[in-house]
């Protein structure tokens, strides 16, 4: 175990040591300057347009996948499911999640 004083002593050194290095301040506004200008690159009202047709592409993929899973169901046998259905379920999933986060986003 080391000895108290040489705690006691390197402490007190890191605190010398952290009372003498420079801070510095925090950046203030500056009068007179002026505002960059907005990044180049398309607007939000066109990145907006292209989310929610990608959300109803989406919905329409996530609507015939669904009829069909509810299709793959009704035929199989209740105790027998395929992997195909199991895909299926992943897939709506994935869409879900997809037009979820586009949601948020906006």
């Amino acid at each position: 175990m080391p000895c108290p004083r040489v705690l006691l002593l390197s402490t007190v050194l890191l605190g010398l040591l952290a009372a003498q290095s420079p801070r510095k301040p925090f950046p203030t506004p500056q009068t007179g300057q002026e505002n960059p200008p907005p990044p180049e690159g398309p607007s939000t009202d066109t990145l907006a347009k292209a989310a929610y047709r990608d959300s109803l592409d989406d919905a329409r993929k996530l609507l015939a996948l669904a009829e069909e899973l509810k299709a793959d169901i009704e035929k199989n046998d209740r105790y027998l499911v395929s992997m195909n259905t199991i895909h299926k379920t992943e897939e709506i999933e994935k869409l879900a999640r997809r037009i979820r986060g586009r949601m948020k986003q906006q």
